[in-house]
């Protein structure tokens, strides 16, 4: 991604924000595993969506006064000993060539600058980035600065702009979609080695094993998501002679995730069930590409792929009405894909428009057969349909058995 695309998302971000107000954005930090070592880092997405950074302990600030928006980034200063131990920090310039900002500060100075500007008398609201899953899940820096703000400037007003951005993310820029296209090239190679590899007596984490050598082949570090396998009735199953393999997996690039599913018979061969039930879902997945397009609403995009796979099962004689439908399809049809695998975007309750990224995920779990499996694609949302961005990875029947045989 290029400067101007972060800078253009900030700009459409601050013609949002009211006048009188500041714009506080964490890039995060990596909660300890224990004793002194720590998780991996993974940058805060809407702050790299907004800079294109991905390091930890940098904050970006923003002031819209008089019409007029002031930005600021602040950085970790170099030092050389603790760089020899957790990495090389990136450098003012750096920072500026990727983020266009101009501004560039140390994150030492961030506390009396921002105490400055909140007690400029020029600013009266102060937007933070206050996402939360649960309700009791601990408090980042967002939510611990909109507790510092409340006790020692209660005359501001602290304002959630997670909405703001929801609605930004929703459609994808022309190097978003670029970027999914180059993950999806990752993605497949990675689905084919699995295929390829695959025989009865292989391990769930032979599997992935396969999956990301060819992410780290194609220099990805790390995939977009924990890829999820399954093999037999375990998390650590080892497949048998007539086990469907479920897999659940994608890459990423320039942060862009993709989310593929793909279920085949680790010895090559789909039996008459397998066949029969795959058969149902890839049925139901083709329907919907073949009927998604503007206008269509976000909500019924999971109505349609249930109604729809309930009259294939219904005809192989699985079940005899749509009130059985929960049994066999345990979740919803259709899910955002972005900078989240299960992106931060609003669309709930809105029509579908060009440029929208997101899963068709037909899943059916037979357990009374011991089948389960996902036919999970990627849809770009055109001006007069869909784009199916996962179409080469092998989806037929008659595709994956050819794979699997050479």
């Amino acid at each position: 991604m290029t400067a101007e695309f972060h800078k253009a998302n900030r700009q459409r971000l601050y013609a949002e924000m009211k006048d009188g107000s500041a714009a506080v954005f964490f890039s995060g930090s990596a909660p300890r595993q224990s004793a002194d070592a720590y998780y991996t880092f993974f940058t805060n997405r809407n702050f790299l969506y907004l800079t294109g950074i991905k390091f930890a302990g940098f904050v970006l600030v923003a002031t819209k006064i008089g019409g007029n928006v002031q930005e600021s980034i602040y950085i970790l200063p170099p030092d050389l000993m603790k760089e020899r131990w957790t990495g090389r920090r990136p450098k003012a310039d750096e920072v500026m060539a990727q983020s266009g900002i101009t501004d560039i500060r140390f994150v030492e100075n961030f506390e009396n600058d921002i105490h400055r500007v909140l007690n400029s008398g020029n600013v009266q609201h102060v937007y933070l980035d206050l996402y939360r899953h649960t309700p009791d899940e601990g408090l980042d820096e967002a939510h611990r600065f909109a507790q510092t703000i409340k006790t020692g400037y209660p005359f501001l007003t602290v304002e959630n702009i997670l909405p703001i951005l929801k609605r930004l993310r929703t459609l994808k820029a022309p190097c978003e979609i670029d970027a999914m296209r180059r993950a999806m090239t990752v993605t497949r190679e990675g689905i084919l080695r699995m295929m390829r590899a695959s025989h009865p007596g292989m391990y769930e984490y032979e599997y992935k094993a396969e999956f990301d050598y060819a992410l780290t082949s194609a220099g990805v570090l790390e995939p977009a998501f924990h890829s999820i396998i399954s093999a037999g009735d375990s998390y650590m199953g080892q497949a048998k002679d007539g086990d469907m393999i479920l897999n659940d997996v994608g890459a990423q690039w320039d942060g862009e995730c993709n989310d593929v599913s793909r279920g085949w018979p680790c010895n090559g061969k789909y039996s008459k069930e397998q066949r029969m039930l795959y058969e149902c879902a890839l049925n139901t997945s083709n329907y919907m590409f073949s009927t998604i397009k503007p206008g269509m609403l976000m909500d019924d995009v999971d109505k349609t792929a249930r109604r729809y796979c309930c009259e294939q099962l219904k005809k192989i004689g699985l079940l005899s009405s749509y009130d059985e439908i929960g049994k066999y399809m345990w979740h919803g049809g259709a899910h955002h894909v972005g900078y989240d695998v299960h992106d931060v975007v609003d669309a709930l309750g809105k029509p579908i428009a060009p440029n929208m990224v997101f899963c068709v995920d037909i899943g059916i779990y037979a357990e009374d057969l011991g089948i389960g499996f996902r036919v999970e694609d990627n849809c770009l949302v055109t001006p007069t349909g869909a784009e199916n961005l996962s179409a080469s990875v092998p989806r037929t029947i008659e595709d994956i058995e050819a794979v699997m045989a050479r």
